[in-house]
């Protein structure tokens, strides 16, 4: 998979698995244009990757835009940011509910229409990764706001795929279940909340981000060239419990 001369755009490459797609991107050929609200965070990636860094609210439609019309030219997309906001349903705020999917389903439609139009003007082939999880397929306690914006990103992937595939732009999603970024190590540590949940599954772990990273790549890559409209879990056989 090597990517030289062409150019990704990651959001959400501050920290987690954005900032690793970003990083494997730049050491296979790509230049970068990450995105990310927290400006400290792309100051590291930057300075350990060398790529072009936009900070930006991408709550925020106006700027979600903007910083998106400053990326292009670019051949490649990895939709990445995301949010989650832990409230039982009978308990959820409007605020919440809408913040989560401003950030996880409305940015991706942005950047990813503002991305597509340019491909198309320029009539080039490219692709398109969207980041899902597997909150889509199933109804997690205190998720109800991320697991509905999940499933809507799973849905415009399918439309984004049936819509750009003539225009040679092929999109996916994949669908991580629990993936050991920072944070992530720290929360599922605990064997009482962990436990169950590794019991469940087959391969007996969860996933590293690298894991995800590697698998956003294969799609981007034109030896994926017949994968398309599809939502790829990464969950170690979760799912099939």
């Amino acid at each position: 998979m090597n990517f030289k001369g062409r150019t990704a755009i990651v959001t959400g490459a501050g920290k987690g698995i954005g900032r690793h797609v970003a990083t494997l991107l730049r050491e296979r050929g790509a230049e970068v244009v990450a995105l990310g609200r927290t400006a400290a965070d792309l100051e590291t990636l930057a300075a350990e990757i060398g790529c072009r860094t936009i900070t930006v609210d991408l709550g925020d439609a106006v700027a979600a835009r903007r910083a998106a019309e400053e990326t292009l030219p670019a051949d490649l997309l990895v939709n990445c940011a995301g949010i989650n906001i832990l409230e039982p349903f009978l308990e959820m705020k409007d605020e919440s509910f809408d913040e989560v999917q401003a950030i996880n389903v409305r940015a991706a439609a942005i950047v990813a229409q503002v991305f597509a139009r340019d491909v198309i003007r320029r009539s080039v082939p490219a692709a398109i990764v969207n980041v899902s999880s597997i909150s889509s397929f199933l109804g997690f306690r205190d998720h109800a706001a991320y697991c509905a914006s999940k499933g809507a990103l799973d849905g415009l992937t399918r439309v984004m795929a049936n819509e750009l595939g003539p225009h040679r732009i092929r999109v996916n999603a994949v669908n991580p279940g629990i993936t050991l970024t920072e944070l992530a190590r720290v929360a599922w540590s605990a064997p009482e909340k962990g436990g169950p949940m590794l019991a469940r599954t087959p391969v007996g772990r969860f996933a590293e981000t690298g894991d995800v990273a590697e698998t956003i790549l294969f799609l981007l890559s034109d030896a994926a060239a017949m994968i398309h409209g599809h939502a790829m879990p990464i969950e170690g056989g979760f799912l099939v419990n």
